[in-house]
C-alpha cells in the first residue's frame, strides 16, 4: 500500500482540477466537471442522514486494492470510527457501499475495470451515476469474478440500494443530465 501511494501522491497537486488515481498500473487524470460534482453532491447530502452513527461517506481518498490499482471513489461508505481518523488512505475492505459517477473519461474504468476489482474485494454494494446517460447503474452480491446482480435504472424515481447496512434511498429526478453528452429527441 505503500509504495502505490507513494507514486498517487506525486501527481496529486500536479493536476489541479483533476482527481488522480491509479488503474491497471497507470496514473489515471481525470477532469472534474460540475456536473460531476452535483452528482457527488447530490447522493452524498441522501446517503448521509440514513447511516447510523457508526457509518460515515467519505470522497477522493485512496484505496489502494492491489499492487496496480489505488482508486479514489467519488464516494464510499466505511465505519466512521475509521473517516474519523481523517487519513488519505484506507484499506478496501472496510467498503460497505461505492458510489462512481462516471464521465466520458472514466467510461471504461467505471464500466469495466473497477466493478471487478470492487467485487473481488468482497465490496457489498457498487454504484454508478451516469449524468450523460441519465441512468443509474447499481451492482450487488460480489464474487470473485464480479458483481452477480445489475440493474440500470433511469433517474427519475428514488433508487433503492438493498446493502448490508439497509435500504438506502436516493433521489434520481434532479440529478444533474449532461445535455452535450446525452441524446435528445
Amino acid at each position: 500500500m505503500t509504495r502505490l501511494h507513494a507514486q498517487l501522491s506525486r501527481f496529486e497537486d500536479a493536476f489541479p482540477g483533476f482527481r488522480t488515481e491509479i488503474v491497471e498500473g497507470s496514473v489515471v487524470a481525470c477532469p472534474l466537471r460540475p456536473h460531476h460534482a452535483g452528482t457527488v453532491f447530490a447522493a452524498w447530502k441522501a446517503l448521509g442522514p440514513q447511516l447510523g452513527p457508526e457509518w460515515d461517506v467519505v470522497s477522493d481518498v485512496a484505496f489502494p486494492l492491489d499492487e496496480d490499482n489505488e482508486f479514489c471513489p467519488d464516494l464510499a461508505v466505511i465505519p466512521a470510527r475509521e473517516a474519523n481518523r481523517n487519513a488519505i488512505a484506507y484499506p478496501p475492505d472496510l467498503i460497505e457501499l461505492v458510489v462512481e459517477v462516471a464521465s466520458q473519461g472514466s467510461i471504461r474504468r467505471d464500466y469495466e475495470v473497477k466493478p471487478g476489482r470492487y467485487a473481488s474485494r468482497g465490496i457489498a454494494n457498487y454504484l454508478i451515476l451516469d449524468p450523460m446517460n441519465g441512468h443509474a447503474v447499481t451492482m450487488w452480491n460480489p464474487g470473485p469474478d464480479g458483481y452477480r446482480g445489475r440493474d440500470t435504472i433511469p433517474y427519475g424515481p428514488d433508487l433503492t440500494i438493498d446493502s448490508p447496512l439497509g435500504k438506502l434511498k436516493i433521489p434520481t429526478a434532479g440529478l444533474p443530465v449532461d445535455p452535450k453528452a446525452r441524446p435528445r429527441p
